[in-house]
């Protein structure tokens, strides 16, 4: 086995699983995490779910479900570099997702709208739920029973009043310290990933085009040394050279940048790590100005093209339109949950009702969704 550094993180070192498990002999725990995030119905249904493009808008385009494996790859990269545990990065790059709604950021954006009266609707906190209570597959514990550093590095973002809802993993936001370096790479992988990822289905949705990106000055650089290296190659090859490129130097910078980053910090255990108020896993000043130039760019030429405004604007419609008739009629859900808005209701009836809700539409897919709302709204749809 591969010796890790005295920060990484450990399953001996961890606070373990909610409910007590017996340990296996051929598999780390954190190898364990990542088996039944794998296995989840809730992974599955990621290939059905946006990353920017509507499933049905073309079989090439990213999904949640190849963008979280994209993370894992990246993440499992760095790791090894920086001799922490691979196994939990993995484990939290493919459960970071689980939460998203069908329609990508549209849908999330729609149905906190829709559960502001309610607490909101946020679709980390929504990945941990899944986790934790909806997959219901094992007989003696509700959710996957994950590891506590897995749950934690999931939850990348939590407002003060839900923290206080959630025990363990909310505790760090309370008290203002940091998750483990794991969580922190997951995170930074997630951003390299879906930054160029998007720049490439952009290009070959002819949304974005060379002459517009090379605007963005890192971009702009890499395309310079494809082009004076190979000249006249095809758009294709120009493409997948350029953002190949960027994500080496943005995987190379990190590391640098971090690994300086520990040596000055001077930290010799996961306890250090987590008491610090920084965290220590980022990019260095000059590279994470490019990325933000980058992330400008692509909010203002790809997120908000007039195609994918429209879609998108769709898209809210059929969440907002779902939601309310569910709210307004609970007996319209599947038998299921039907069944635990009664549940719920017992205690706040209200709020019970909308959180079920929210479950059903969160885990939806992208037709799934289209084809719900028709089978409410449309007459001709019997069934």
């Amino acid at each position: 086995m591969r010796e890790l550094a005295s920060y990484a993180a450990t399953s001996a070192g961890s606070r373990g699983r909610r409910h007590p498990e017996s340990t296996t002999g051929h598999r780390s725990e954190y190898q364990r995490d990542r088996d039944r995030i794998i296995h989840s119905a809730a992974f599955r249904r990621l290939e059905y779910k946006t990353q920017v493009f509507v499933n049905h808008e073309g079989d090439l385009f990213r999904t949640r479900l190849t963008h979280s494996i994209e993370v894992a790859q990246i993440a499992r990269t760095m790791a090894r570099a920086l001799s922490i545990n691979e196994d939990l990065c993995e484990a939290i790059s493919l459960a970071h997702d689980l939460g998203h709604t069908p329609f990508g950021h549209a849908g999330q954006d729609a149905l906190n709208d829709c559960m502001k009266p309610y607490g909101g609707f946020e679709h980390n906190a929504q990945s941990l739920r899944v986790v934790d209570e909806l997959e219901d597959k094992y007989a003696e514990f509700r959710g996957l029973n994950l590891m506590f550093d897995t749950r934690e590095g999931i939850l990348k973002h939590c407002s003060a009043t839900r923290a206080r809802q959630l025990g363990d993993v909310g505790e760090r936001f309370l008290q203002r310290t940091q998750p483990s370096l794991e969580a922190q790479l997951a995170n930074r992988a997630d951003e390299i990933a879906y930054n160029n990822h998007d720049i490439d289905d952009g290009i070959r949705a002819n949304l974005l085009s060379f002459e517009q990106l090379r605007e963005v000055p890192l971009f702009r650089r890499h395309h310079d040394e494809v082009l004076e290296r190979y000249g006249d190659i095809l758009p294709k090859q120009q493409r997948h050279e350029t953002i190949r490129r960027i994500i080496n130097t943005l995987v190379t910078d990190l590391l640098d940048h971090s690994r300086t980053a520990l040596q000055q910090a001077g930290v010799d255990s996961i306890a250090a790590v987590r008491a610090l108020p920084h965290p220590l896993i980022d990019f260095s000043p000059q590279q994470r100005a490019e990325n933000d130039t980058l992330k400008r760019f692509l909010r203002e030429h790809l997120y908000q093209h007039h195609r994918v405004y429209r879609m998108m604007f769709k898209a809210k419609r059929v969440i907002r339109e779902l939601f309310a008739g569910f709210m307004d009629d609970p007996r319209l859900l599947p038998p299921d949950f039907h069944a635990s808005t009664q549940q719920q209701e017992r205690d706040d009836p209200e709020l019970g009702r909308a959180r079920v809700v929210a479950d059903y539409i969160a885990g939806m897919t992208d037709r799934f969704a289209l084809d719900e709302y028709e089978r409410l709204f449309d007459p001709r749809r019997l069934r």
